[in-house]
């Protein structure tokens, strides 16, 4: 079980001319379909005069939600090289726009999918890559007689102090690697058995 991804922390542009045809390809980080919605339709205006603003895009840590839009081009020869793109990449929370500009020469099928294919290629190699985390979240609550043995065990595994609280009772909310989770509740519920 992996608990790392793959996303993009800076945009990315890119360009590819084919027979006077012009392919802008921008990437963006999103966290939701929302942003992404919202991104088309700021590039259908920005690009108004262009013959076509193809997509796609991939969310979630575990790559599952993802659509991909050809916008009148031929089935399958704009979204669908754009999403591989992103899958051969490995990468999520990313959307790509490619905005055609039509140069009065058809391309055919498989020079279309050349095309955008490239494109949202060169926009990912200008975006930059970077890994990140998939963190779970702990509240602990605990007596503060007992604060150098909880101490002790966020100092032994490791976990970000999210909030934390002082009093009589003092709280604690970590996040942690999801993988490591399992040692994260395993040492404190092992301090509440010995206290309890």
């Amino acid at each position: 079980m992996s608990d790392e991804y793959k996303t993009i922390d800076k945009n990315g542009e890119g360009i590819y001319t084919e027979k006077r045809s012009k392919f802008l390809a921008f990437s963006f980080f999103i966290s939701s379909v929302e942003e992404a919605k919202e991104i088309i339709e700021e590039y259908r205006k920005k690009y108004y005069d262009a013959r076509h603003v193809c997509w796609a895009y991939m969310l979630g840590y575990d790559r599952d939600e993802f659509r991909a839009n050809d916008d009148g081009e031929p089935s399958s020869t704009a979204g669908k090289p754009i999403l591989g793109q992103i899958n051969s990449n490995e990468l999520t929370n990313i959307l790509i726009i490619v905005v055609r500009y039509f140069g009065g020469v058809k391309l055919g099928t498989s020079g279309l999918i050349v095309a955008y294919k490239t494109a949202a290629a060169e926009a990912i190699a200008n975006s930059h890559i970077v890994t990140r985390l998939i963190e779970e979240e702990i509240t602990y609550k605990f007596d503060y007689l007992i604060m150098n043995e909880v101490m002790r065990v966020i100092k032994d595994v490791e976990p970000r102090i999210v909030e934390q609280k002082f009093d009589n009772t003092c709280e604690f909310r970590l996040a942690i690697r999801k993988s490591r989770m399992p040692e994260l509740k395993k040492r404190l519920e092992a301090i509440d058995y010995l206290n309890g």
